[in-house]
């Protein structure tokens, strides 16, 4: 079954005169952008993790650091029960839960390994179905120019579960942050060899200022973004 891309991929060829994937005109392209200069960038100075924390926290996310990976559900614990939340939505979140377990929620599969129980907390690695209030997430990458997750489309990297809660923790491991949007696309090139059907690049929780050019939080999407920098 040919599928709609590529059926328009196929007519690009034949308008183009090609008959398939050609090795010299993708090494061409490929030494065209490798050899292409990039445009002018700032000047950085210091430590690039310190600047995407400062930059995430001017788009309105919350970050905090931990020291190595099974320390992500008490992190992810201790930012919730912090959260002064409405008490309907704490009854939302607690419903159909033992008493211990006060939060329930989604989450990557790559995080399916840690004990989210012995944090008091109930999460399922499944993508969400829609009315999940948090979604814990993992990123491709984080820019610290400005502050922004980048999230990669995939099966295992379903990108609702960045939108559809009301909450978005994100995973970021220091070693993955990179200093500009240029920085990242070259990693996607290096890494992954072409570009996913979709690249979300998020900074900071949904907004809008259409009414009144007053800015509201969570217009489309997630009303709170909780960043989690990984040191090890």
């Amino acid at each position: 079954m040919t599928s709609s891309r590529d059926t328009v991929l196929g007519r690009v060829r034949q308008a183009l005169g090609k008959t398939g994937t050609d090795p010299v005109a993708l090494a061409e392209a490929q030494a065209y952008l490798d050899a292409h200069a990039r445009g002018p960038v700032p000047a950085f100075e210091g430590n690039r993790v310190l600047r995407f924390i400062r930059r995430a926290g001017d788009m309105e996310s919350t970050v905090a650091r931990v020291s190595h990976r099974n320390e992500i559900p008490a992190a992810v614990a201790a930012y919730l029960d912090a959260l002064e939340l409405a008490p309907a939505l704490v009854a939302q979140l607690s419903s159909q839960l033992s008493s211990q377990k006060v939060h329930r929620g989604v989450c990557w599969p790559e995080f399916a390994d840690l004990d989210w129980d012995q944090a008091g907390l109930s999460v399922e690695a499944r993508p969400t179905v829609g009315d999940d209030r948090l979604g814990i997430t993992g990123v491709f990458c984080a820019i610290a120019e400005t502050g922004t997750l980048v999230i990669l489309s995939g099966a295992d990297t379903p990108t609702a579960t960045t939108l559809l809660p009301d909450t978005h923790v994100a995973i970021v491991s220091a070693n993955r942050i990179v200093d500009t949007m240029e920085d990242a696309f070259a990693l996607i090139r290096k890494e992954r060899g072409s570009i996913p059907r979709a690249i979300n690049m998020i900074s900071g929780p949904s907004r809008t200022g259409d009414i009144e050019q007053t800015i509201v939080l969570g217009a489309h999407g997630p009303f709170r973004v909780h960043i989690l920098v990984v040191d090890a």
